[in-house]
């Protein structure tokens, strides 16, 4: 018996009620801004240190063909939210500080459909599908409580043309205008930590979609020059700091048992970057490793949609895993209803799937067999299994072996003709369907 069961026995608790937890588990949803593939150790990274997101991928799955929803924030953000394609969802494309509207209110949120099931449920960092009017704010659309920003952290001069200022907002109301960013980071993971030490036993949804590695990078001054990747990998470093102060709070609260981690970023690496991001301090390496993939944020390549992707639950998910299986952050919202035990919303089609089976090791196979790659509204890529075949505007089609050409440097539609009939086919239904 250990002390802590101890101690509820000496107080007349039954020790079945105390381990029983809640009834209902945890959900914590981590998002990166603009992460490369390659950037964390248990990626590959030779430089920049992230022992808690390492452990993280030790204690629980690691996937190489993790795939955000789309190249570019504003939709990424919306699949990850919805379990719907961002041009099915209607918001195809991004927002800027003086945009007006969003996510469509006609849409259901996954805080929504979690608080509804129960859930307690806190959003903390970069919103981005909507703030104008107040009906698209975080407060209304599922969230009981929100600390972040509206949007990118760039969205501000001397990198876009506006008026509007940069503001950190609680809730339904600007609290403090955001000039130094170097905290931002720190600010989020005690949010957090603050959020999982109050929910107590209430089964809660934890959204964390962090600022950065968004340009302009920033960190802390007593984090800067720690990394021998520069400002970039001080970030970095300073993210999985904050990571780590969740997953220590999670352990310390008794919840490890009960509690679903999950880590992706919402694109690739912002390379090849307008002129105008080159100023205000910011440096072209300031951006993040796409691995061996081709192409970058913004684009249909690997490297704009193929992002590091982990999964952690003690005692349901095996550690140690590395999986090659194709899954999405589309596949977020089935996911976390099924593991509720929540029934999806009917009267609308979703573009994810329960990947609970494939997390806990009960099959080797993602229920994901397939992939749509978006660029706006415009469908420009679709993945069935190994086989990717892109056709951008006018120009021909291109097919890829994503297994054995990760890179996608040879084109083989030629020698493979009718795979790359069958998947132009499907690429153009799919352009009529969604």
């Amino acid at each position: 018996m250990t002390r802590r069961e101890l101690i509820t026995a000496a107080a007349g608790f039954p020790l079945a009620a105390q381990n029983r937890g809640p009834r209902k588990p945890n959900f914590i949803v981590l998002f990166a801004d603009d992460m490369g593939y390659g950037d964390l150790g248990c990626y590959g990274h030779p430089n920049i240190r992230t022992p808690h997101l390492d452990r993280m991928a030790n204690e629980g799955v690691r996937f190489t063909s993790g795939y955000a929803a789309a190249s570019v924030c504003t939709p990424s953000r919306v699949g990850l939210l919805t379990g719907r394609y961002a041009k099915r969802a209607g918001l195809p494309n991004n927002l800027g500080p003086d945009s007006t509207g969003g996510l469509p209110l006609s849409e259901i949120t996954l805080a929504q459909h979690l608080k509804g099931a129960g859930y307690r449920t806190m959003a903390i960092g970069k919103w981005h599908v909507g703030h104008k009017p107040m009906e698209y704010l975080p407060r209304q659309r599922g969230f009981d409580e929100y600390l972040g920003l509206l949007y990118s952290n760039d969205m501000i001069p001397p990198w876009v043309k506006t008026e509007q200022p940069l503001e950190l907002w609680r809730n339904n109301e600007p609290v403090e205008r955001v000039g130094d960013q170097s905290r931002l980071t720190e600010r989020y993971g005690q949010e957090a930590v603050r959020f999982i030490r109050e929910s107590g036993r209430k089964p809660f949804f934890l959204y964390l979609p962090f600022a950065m590695p968004h340009l302009p990078v920033s960190a802390p001054p007593a984090r800067r020059g720690r990394s021998r990747a520069g400002l970039y990998g001080d970030t970095i470093e300073t993210m999985d700091w904050a990571v780590g102060e969740i997953l220590g709070e999670v352990k310390k609260q008794g919840l490890d048992r009960d509690t679903l981690v999950l880590f992706a970023s919402d694109n690739g690496p912002w390379h090849n970057l307008p002129p105008r991001l080159l100023a205000g301090g910011v440096e072209p390496w300031d951006t993040g490793s796409k691995s061996l993939f081709r192409g970058a944020k913004g684009t249909t390549w690997e490297g704009g949609h193929r992002v590091p992707f982990l999964a952690r639950w003690t005692g349901r998910i095996p550690g140690g895993r590395v999986s090659s299986e194709m899954v999405s952050t589309l596949d977020y919202f089935p996911t976390l209803s099924a593991a509720a035990g929540a029934v999806l919303p009917a009267g609308r089609v979703y573009d994810g799937h329960n990947l609970l089976p494939l997390l806990e090791g009960k099959t080797e196979k993602s229920p994901r067999v397939d992939y749509l790659y978006y660029l706006g509204a415009q469908l420009e890529g679709v993945r069935e299994g190994p086989w990717k075949y892109r056709q951008t505007g006018d120009a021909p089609g291109e097919l890829f072996h994503l297994d054995r050409d990760p890179s996608e440097e040879y084109n083989v539609a030629a020698r493979e003709p009718e795979v790359a009939r069958r998947l132009a086919g499907r690429l153009a239904k799919e352009r009529v369907n969604i």
